[in-house]
């Protein structure tokens, strides 16, 4: 059964989440066989047991793939505590380079000044894509005059000095009644991702709309609004696709939909790939680097199952032999 994206995004969002695996009967073999006369046995050295926690934090658009392998992960491990939380991605990134945070969830690239600023700890991020995103623009399924937005009039909505207040500010065309704007908060990667794109500079934006890190809010301020408008990951919009409209985005080459082709081959104007950071030193101990190979070795069904776009096989490969 497809998990569900909100349900879990939810969840992440009242608190910094632990996740607990069912219980289950485990079958031991007997301790203490004697072997048959004349006979010789031989005992494989039995795995190592895992235990201990693995904390992880920052996206909330990488974190339902973190939950989802987390779950599956406790279910083979349960001595494991595994804590996703939810901060955004710069805000995870705050907590991860003051050790305070195993992996920090990420949908954008890390930047130098945190790379530097674990340095003096004495760590370093591993990098390591875990699927496709496309940012989606989304508006008020009500909205029958937006089927696709340029680039230039995204600008003029979200640019900094906007002084846009209706439709019709942007296009002559369209209705001249008041935009409701909803949003990413400014610790977030999409927040950053999508602020580069439309306005030609990262975290440049007008500040009089609705932010929030949990996407959730956005789903239902735009749901609720006919004028509204906004922008987050794609995951979220095909889990309430009976709530809001995704709009295509036309960035000088025509027209495109956010879908899992147009995602996967990059052609949608605003595909990204999303990353994990697990930290060198907590890649020492053997449950992070553990869970880490399992979210390689399963993130791509997992991706898919919550949502998002798989990687092919080879970036995975690449990715474990890099850790190995």
């Amino acid at each position: 059964m497809k998990r569900s994206t909100l349900g879990m995004a939810a969840s992440m969002i009242v608190m910094m989440m632990t996740l607990t695996a069912c219980g289950g009967t485990k079958t031991e073999a007997p301790a203490n066989t004697t072997p048959a006369s004349g006979s010789t046995t031989t005992t494989a050295p039995a795995a190592p047991k895992l235990s201990g926690e693995v904390k992880v934090d920052g996206s909330s658009t990488v974190g339902p793939i973190s939950i989802a392998v987390a779950e599956e992960f406790m279910k083979q491990h349960r001595d494991v505590k595994v804590s996703v939380g939810i901060s955004g991605s710069s805000g995870g990134f705050k907590k991860w380079v003051k050790g305070e945070t195993d992996i920090n969830d990420s949908s954008r690239k890390i930047k130098q000044a945190e790379i530097d600023e674990a340095k003096k700890l004495g760590f370093d991020a591993i990098e390591i894509p875990v699927a496709y995103d496309g940012l989606s623009v989304i508006v008020n399924k009500e909205n029958t005059f937006l089927t696709c937005i340029t680039k230039d009039e995204l600008k003029k909505i979200w640019d900094k000095d906007s002084t846009v207040n209706t439709w019709k500010d942007v296009n002559a065309a369209w209705p001249d009644e008041e935009i409701k704007l909803y949003g990413p908060g400014t610790d977030s990667g999409t927040f950053e991702y999508f602020t580069e794109f439309a306005n030609g500079k990262a975290l440049q934006s007008r500040a009089d709309y609705t932010a929030s890190e949990d996407d959730n809010v956005l789903v239902k301020g735009v749901a609720g609004n006919k004028n509204g408008m906004g922008y987050f990951g794609y995951a979220y919009y095909v889990e309430n696709k009976d709530q809001v409209r995704a709009v295509a985005v036309d960035a000088g080459k025509g027209c495109v939909e956010p879908n899992d082709e147009t995602i996967g081959n990059l052609t949608y104007p605003i595909a990204r790939l999303i990353y994990i950071y697990p930290s060198t030193k907590a890649m020492e101990r053997p449950e992070v680097k553990e869970y880490v190979k399992f979210y390689l070795q399963n993130g791509a069904a997992l991706a898919k199952e919550v949502g998002y776009t798989p990687l092919p096989k080879a970036m995975y490969d690449e990715s474990l032999a890099k850790i190995k």
